[in-house]
């Protein structure tokens, strides 16, 4: 009998398949969401007063616990009092899906309350280009740097082990060092990220370039190929798409530390706009401004993966752990290989009997 392979262990899942399992992997924290926010019996921990009847200090929208609430309740009936009435609510920090998905819309129209505060769409732009700052100066350093020390054993050996070491060093730990250094404003922001990611993309970039085959290095040199035009011609086009993947990878890392480099100093960005909202207790625009920074960070990812198959057409094909464009992939045109014409073979022609006759 033949068994299905419906976990994808030896053959890859088809494109329908593959887009299901990705669509779920969003509904599933989603429908978790809202059966905690709208089945009132699955969590609810506190009531929310809409009459205080008898109890000295309820109050009209009052959230209390529910025990708390019960034992009021005992005590007003027991002495005769009027009721408090109230229903089962989830805390505010918790709001439900349509609020947030309704703080999309009235996040962005909704002017601040103070007039030098910025509004949403101004705090996003600051932490995008703080982002795009901070990750250009560390590609810039440490992409070179990490083709050199993966090329070149002497580079390896005088770089990594510092690296090795500062890499466990947490960038936060640089905050005051950072706005002594650089001053409050974004200089000392665009550094901690900037130190979160460099190190990082060096030791990842200078093992992936270790992964060349070696059959490729001892080619070229027997050919002639030496120095600069042996990096130039065979190290970098032979491992160009894994650094292509890897950048990508340390992008979303350096999102991670937008959070904590946007406290430094001066609080500016999208740090600053949650944490007034947090403040204000409006925590469908809390939950609406990290849902923005999410869909931001994946949306780029997922254009630089469809640039991947632009730039690197021979890789669409190639199986990788770090595409989420692998379901989209499958409707980009795949290139047509070229046809073989079979060539026809003539049959030999009868060849005259040279065999030497005997004489008789």
């Amino acid at each position: 009998m033949k068994s299905y392979d419906w976990l994808g262990l030896k053959l890859e899942l088809s494109s329908r398949r593959r887009f299901q399992l990705t669509l779920f992997s969003f509904l599933l924290p989603l429908i978790i969401w809202s059966a905690v926010s709208y089945v009132p019996w699955l969590w609810h921990p506190l009531i929310h007063v809409t009459v205080p009847g008898g109890v000295d200090y309820f109050t009209d929208d009052m959230d209390v616990p529910r025990a708390d609430f019960a034992r009021e309740l005992e005590k007003a009936r027991a002495a005769g009092l009027e009721l408090p009435q109230g229903y089962r609510v989830n805390p505010v920090y918790l709001p439900a899906p349509h609020k947030v998905a309704r703080a999309f819309y009235t996040a962005f129209k909704t002017p601040p309350r103070l007039p030098n505060e910025p509004w949403l769409h101004q705090s996003l732009g600051h932490s995008i280009r703080t982002i795009f700052l901070a990750f250009l100066v560390s590609s810039i350093l440490g992409l070179p740097l990490g083709i050199l020390c993966g090329t070149y054993r002497f580079f390896a050996k005088l770089q990594e082990p510092f690296i090795e070491f500062f890499r466990y060093l947490p960038a936060p730990a640089f905050g005051a060092l950072c706005v002594a250094v650089l001053g409050i404003d974004d200089p000392p922001k665009i550094a901690i990220i900037f130190i979160g990611t460099f190190f990082q993309q060096v030791l990842v970039i200078a093992n992936t370039v270790r992964k060349v085959d070696p059959a490729l290095l001892e080619a070229s040199q027997t050919l002639g190929a030496s120095g600069w035009k042996l990096v130039r011609r065979v190290i970098i086009p032979a491992s160009i798409t894994d650094v292509y993947t890897d950048m990508r990878i340390l992008l979303g890392w350096a999102w991670t530390y937008l959070i904590v480099a946007e406290v430094v100093g001066t609080m500016s960005g999208i740090t600053y706009f949650i944490n007034q909202q947090a403040r204000y207790r409006n925590f469908d625009n809390v939950y609406a401004a990290i849902a923005m920074i999410g869909i931001i960070g994946f949306s780029t990812d997922l254009f630089l993966a469809w640039l991947g198959t632009v730039l690197f057409p021979w890789k669409r094909k190639s199986r990788s752990s770090f595409s989420p464009l692998a379901w989209l992939t499958g409707l980009w045109p795949k290139a047509v290989a070229p046809a073989v014409v079979p060539q026809t073979v003539k049959p030999a022609a009868d060849k005259p009997d040279v065999t030497p006759h005997v004489a008789q």
